[in-house]
């Protein structure tokens, strides 16, 4: 959400919330401490261990606050637009296995064949364009694929096609300066 790292937001209903036992103490959330028992606060009380991230949760509504000024839907039609418009280029370039094609995702996983993941995204960021290389949080994923890790590249509202283009060239030549051995 263009917020800080450290910094989030726990929804849920106030009933539930006050179901749930605490898995980090300090702060004021407890009610009564005695010698072998501590009672709680309600929520949000409960669960807020210590001195809350103030500069974080400022942080985090400015970015809401940006993110409202944008609008969702045309935050979610430009990202598309980036991605399916990626997606076509990176379809041409032989040697492109890709994992996703989903018009709802503004991410491409992808790898290039014979070459490891982590070696083109070094030589990616070399060329100033930035994807993730790795499992990504879905080790069963990758395992299923049969790889070892993938290459992710993701969109957003900074982004326009001049980066999409930049992203196209780089990975071409990325191809080119591993495969050229």
């Amino acid at each position: 959400m263009f917020g800080p790292s450290g910094v989030g937001v726990l929804y849920g209903k106030k009933h539930l919330l006050n179901q749930l036992e605490p898995f980090e103490y300090g702060g004021e959330m407890a009610d009564i401490v005695l010698k072998d028992s501590v009672t709680f606060k309600e929520a949000p009380m409960r669960l807020e261990a210590g001195t809350p991230v103030i500069s974080g949760a400022i942080g985090l509504a400015a970015a809401i606050r940006y993110i409202d000024s944008i609008g969702l839907d045309n935050i979610h039609q430009h990202t598309r637009e980036l991605q399916q418009y990626t997606l076509e280029k990176l379809k041409q370039i032989e040697g492109v296995t890709i994992y996703n094609e989903s018009a709802e995702n503004p991410v491409i996983t992808f790898n290039i064949d014979n070459v490891h993941p982590h070696d083109i995204a070094t030589l990616l960021d070399q060329n100033h364009v930035n994807v993730r290389a790795g499992h990504h949080c879905a080790q069963l994923i990758t395992r299923f694929l049969g790889v070892s890790s993938t290459l992710r590249a993701s969109f957003h509202v900074y982004n326009n096609k001049q980066d999409c283009d930049a992203f196209i060239n780089a990975v071409i030549a990325a191809k080119n300066f591993f495969l050229a051995f």
